[in-house]
């Protein structure tokens, strides 16, 4: 799967390219790899462990640890590390064809979705991009998270 494609994308053409990504650090693709990244594209907000064994009781809470760990390894689920005890978890940029950064609420742990414009966004990355040169850093891409107090907390 190029980069670029969505969870609109055919759902065979998301698990061939999880598969391919998992097979490139040693891993299968099983069951349980499966109906997380299911549950990943079809959820509209990064999810905490404890949400996923909400919609998914039926996983072991040691198996889905593991499995995100994995998943996360080969680069199909992002971790974003909040205020609260639990990091969040969405699909990986390359899958949702969607640059975006995060508000995390350093009280609660919510995580909320923010897209710049794109003429804010080339600024951004034309300057961390010269500060990464300057440092001899080579860049892969970015993400910016903002953490302070959402409205509920506030």
């Amino acid at each position: 799967m190029a980069a670029g494609t969505s969870p609109d994308s055919a759902p065979g053409e998301v698990h061939a390219e999880v598969a391919a990504r998992l097979a490139t650090v040693g891993q299968s693709y099983t069951a349980n790899r499966s109906s997380l990244v299911e549950l990943m594209v079809h959820s509209d907000q990064p999810l905490s462990i404890p949400e996923v064994l909400e919609r998914h009781p039926e996983l072991a809470q040691s198996s889905v640890y593991r499995n995100l760990a994995v998943l996360e390894e080969a680069g199909v689920v992002l971790r974003i590390v909040t205020g609260d005890e639990f990091a969040r978890f969405e699909l990986a940029e390359a899958f949702t064809g969607h640059h975006h950064h995060h508000l995390i609420c350093s009280q609660c742990g919510s995580v909320e979705d923010v897209t710049l414009p794109p003429s804010v966004e080339a600024i951004v990355v034309r300057e961390l991009e010269g500060q990464a040169r300057r440092r001899g850093f080579e860049p892969r891409g970015h993400q910016v998270d903002l953490i302070g107090h959402c409205a509920d907390c506030r």
